[in-house]
């Protein structure tokens, strides 16, 4: 079992992204909201929307950081979907309660 992040794992395209929010299947707690779309590829992929509303770049960096780490960790546990991770203000984020987010949203049903 690998925990490497590849190219692969990534949402790259704006079109990519644009799939995802149209299908507008979204969650959310108090950390994070996540946007899935099944893909079909047998693995996860991840892409980030980190905005200014969020913090300095020092602050969006970190959350960018520990979201993928986050993921890179989990990754074997997610279901094969592309998501979106959207951090919410005001929240200082650790790599727990990242992970325990991103599990959480990812395995709830609608």
């Amino acid at each position: 079992m690998s925990h490497t992040f590849p190219k692969s794992h990534h949402l790259l395209s704006s079109e990519q992204f644009d799939r995802v929010f149209a299908a507008r299947k979204s969650r959310g707690d108090n950390r994070l909201v996540v946007y899935t779309l099944p893909n079909g590829l047998g693995h996860p992929r991840l892409g980030l929307v980190v905005s200014r509303k969020v913090g300095n770049a020092v602050v969006r960096n970190r959350w960018k950081r520990l979201l993928r780490e986050a993921f890179r960790l989990n990754q074997h546990d997610l279901p094969a979907a592309d998501i979106i991770c959207l951090p919410r203000p005001k929240h200082t984020p650790t790599l727990e309660s990242l992970s325990e987010s991103l599990q959480a949203l990812t395995r709830r049903k609608r």
